[in-house]
């Protein structure tokens, strides 16, 4: 995928996307990005250019491999090293949610290359969920990763309800909770050890549902964006909403996770449920 400024004319990019082929065996399609992402599912805008007429990709990182579709799902090669990290952070036996998840990166990462008890993957975009599917039985982890689909909120207001009705009805055991010592401790919520939250720019932060997923010791990857030197405004976000969720929090890490614009940056925070 390729840019151009707009004095390019289209000859000339045809002539580089053909020499980009000629020099490059490896690759089969040239396209150039028409567009910036845009939409809640973050979608990118390409044309296509030279080679085969697919926009279907196959990407390799982290011992993982991962197909998708570059218009109909979001997806960030940038985020390898976070991916690797954040695996590296998980500790034996954890139970991890990954919000936000696309075509599962971060998911099947963290169950190929750690321990984790088991990873629930959720996503909104219906084609991303496709292609996660399909990168879950890629990358032989059909034990290990569980996809939820839909909207984020919809899927916790549906837990809580659902799991608060366990006790006498014989209902369906929540697959988060094991025993039913372990479900009257955690109220019918389902609780995780780890949440990973790898968001787009989107101005609601999700915190309040991590929140209610969230128990004594639970670590949280949280993403957002700001400008350089602004970090602490994300750190107040972050606990006026622990605040508001009677949460008490520690923050563990503050790192930047890359540019995404001049004097502007991808931020992760790592906190902790005290």
């Amino acid at each position: 995928v390729v840019n151009f400024s707009e004095k390019t004319n289209a000859i000339e990019k045809k002539k580089f996307a053909n020499q980009l082929l000629k020099n490059n065996l490896q690759i089969k399609t040239v396209l150039e990005k028409s567009g910036r992402f845009k939409g809640r599912l973050r979608k990118m805008q390409t044309r296509y250019l030279a080679g085969e007429k697919n926009k279907e990709v196959l990407y390799k990182e982290n011992n993982c491999v991962f197909r998708f579709n570059i218009d109909k799902t979001y997806f960030s090669p940038r985020l390898s090293n976070e991916r690797k990290e954040i695996a590296s952070k998980i500790k034996k036996g954890d139970k991890v949610l990954v919000m936000f998840a696309g075509v599962a990166p971060f998911s099947i990462v963290i169950a190929k290359n750690s321990k984790a008890e088991k990873v629930f993957s959720n996503e909104i975009n219906k084609e991303a969920n496709k292609y996660a599917k399909l990168n879950i039985e890629l990358n032989k982890v059909k034990n290990k990763v569980e996809l939820i689909n839909g909207d984020i909120k919809k899927v916790v207001k549906k837990w809580c309800e659902k799991d608060a009705r366990f006790s006498s009805r014989g209902e369906k055991k929540s697959p988060f909770i094991v025993s039913r010592k372990e479900r009257e401790e955690n109220k019918g919520f389902p609780r995780f050890d780890v949440i990973v939250m790898p968001r787009p720019r989107l101005k609601e932060t999700f915190l309040r549902e991590a929140f209610k997923l969230s128990k004594k010791g639970t670590r949280i990857f949280y993403y957002d964006f700001c400008k350089f030197g602004e970090e602490d405004k994300i750190i107040e976000k972050i606990k006026n909403q622990a605040k508001i969720s009677n949460k008490k929090i520690k923050i563990l890490q503050t790192s930047k996770a890359g540019e995404i614009a001049p004097y502007k940056m991808r931020i992760r925070i790592d906190f902790e449920i005290l």
